[in-house]
């Protein structure tokens, strides 16, 4: 029994030596999310370090713990967050030492006082404006307090109150300097990958829809699947959107923008466009799949639509081809990727047309709410203007990067 319990914890020591293996080849190899975690590692280690060296080696603070923890609670993962979380944690600190320093020597370092500084530090951390900092005015103020309470004179209260100010700005400013001089942060490329995202579900959905609709086999079931999926895709839309801002703030006081390569990287607007548009065609495929559910959750007699939705089904097809090359937008290839964009859109503008003319030639019920194909057109036309949209989007924005 005990060789057998020694040979699972040897087998587990394995495995997650593999996996660690494996994790360090990704971040090594590609750059993705393991290699900016390391990168984000390292440089909070070396800003907390530095910080250190300053606080209790060549200031001998007695409370040398501030300026680290300062430099790495304000790395983050833009230099513009940086930035931006450190002005704001500053000014938490600064009001909640200042707070401290009046209320403590008005009303001396009692319990009375402990309580006032709580009630003034909670309720001025709801400030908006401070933002996710706003929990620091009340610790600092707290960490204030005790530092306060332990001096024995009024000199030496200031004194360490004021060094509390000068540790949290040593920090600071050391964990900014790190994130910009050690690669600061491109993340231009979260961009595409939000793009890739919402293609990639858009173009997985109306894949499975449009084999069923040419043969002819809608049902009750597949309806509900696709209109549960077509719900399910808010969260994809809320991390695009984070991806998107993400790769605007990377821009911002970088260095890294400067060089050669990163020069044409000036504005996102090209892929935010983009980006919407596929939001935009989300919602309209999830207004398509609620109306064909509704439909089959009634009743009523069918039409002769056969010669329709098969043509349906080919525009949803050539919509699917779009979502394919969009889930696999990148840079470096744009040009290209541009330019079969556009002679898919040119097919799916015609089949477009298709659908419409089918309907009319077929005289289905398009003004009846109870039947799906009014609905089916209407989504079809915005659909393709959507990504005929994101097709010119991508083509300006590659003549303009030439």
């Amino acid at each position: 029994m005990a060789g057998e319990g020694g040979g699972q914890r040897h087998a587990a020591a394995q495995g997650w030596l593999e996996r660690a293996r494996r994790w360090c080849g990704r971040a090594r190899g590609t750059p993705g999310y393991e290699r900016h975690t390391l990168l984000l590692v390292l440089k909070s280690t070396l800003a907390a370090t530095l910080a250190w060296v300053v606080s209790y080696y060549l200031l001998d603070a007695p409370s040398p713990a501030f300026a680290p923890f300062s430099a790495v609670l304000i790395m983050q993962v833009t230099v513009y967050q940086s930035v931006l979380q450190s002005l704001r944690y500053l000014a938490a600190v600064a009001a909640g030492v200042a707070m401290v320093a009046a209320l403590g020597f008005l009303g001396g370092p009692d319990l009375l006082t402990f309580a006032l500084v709580a009630l003034v530090g909670l309720s001025i951390g709801r400030w908006p404006a401070l933002g996710a900092q706003g929990s620091q005015v009340a610790t600092a103020a707290f960490f204030a307090f005790s530092t306060y309470a332990a001096a024995t004179s009024a000199t030496e209260k200031v004194t360490q109150l004021g060094q509390i100010l000068l540790l949290v700005l040593i920090g600071c400013g050391i964990g900014v300097v790190a994130n910009v001089t050690v690669a600061p942060p491109m993340r231009y490329r979260s961009a595409e990958y939000g793009i890739r995202s919402l293609s990639t579900a858009l173009g997985e959905l109306v894949s499975d829809m449009y084999p069923v609709l040419r043969e002819g086999e809608l049902d009750e079931e597949r309806c509900r699947q696709w209109r549960r999926r077509a719900e399910q895709t808010g969260g994809l839309i809320t991390q695009a959107r984070e991806g998107f801002r993400t790769a605007e703030e990377s821009l911002y006081f970088n260095p890294r923008r400067l060089l050669r390569r990163h020069r044409g990287r000036a504005s996102f607007d090209g892929y935010g466009a983009v980006a919407a548009a596929l939001e935009r065609s989300l919602y309209q495929v999830a207004s398509l799949t609620r109306s064909l559910h509704q439909w089959h959750e009634g009743e009523g007699d069918r039409h002769d639509d056969r010669a329709f939705l098969l043509g349906y089904a080919d525009f949803l097809e050539s919509l699917a081809q779009i979502a394919q090359v969009l889930g696999g937008l990148d840079e470096d290839s744009l040009a290209e990727q541009s330019r079969q964009l556009c002679q898919l859109a040119d097919e799916a503008q015609g089949r477009c047309r298709d659908v419409t003319g089918t309907a009319d030639r077929a005289g289905l019920p398009l003004a009846d709410p109870a039947r799906p194909y009014g609905v089916l057109v209407v989504e079809s036309t915005r659909l393709m203007e959507e990504f005929q949209h994101a097709c010119d989007v991508l083509q300006r924005h590659v003549g303009q990067e030439a």
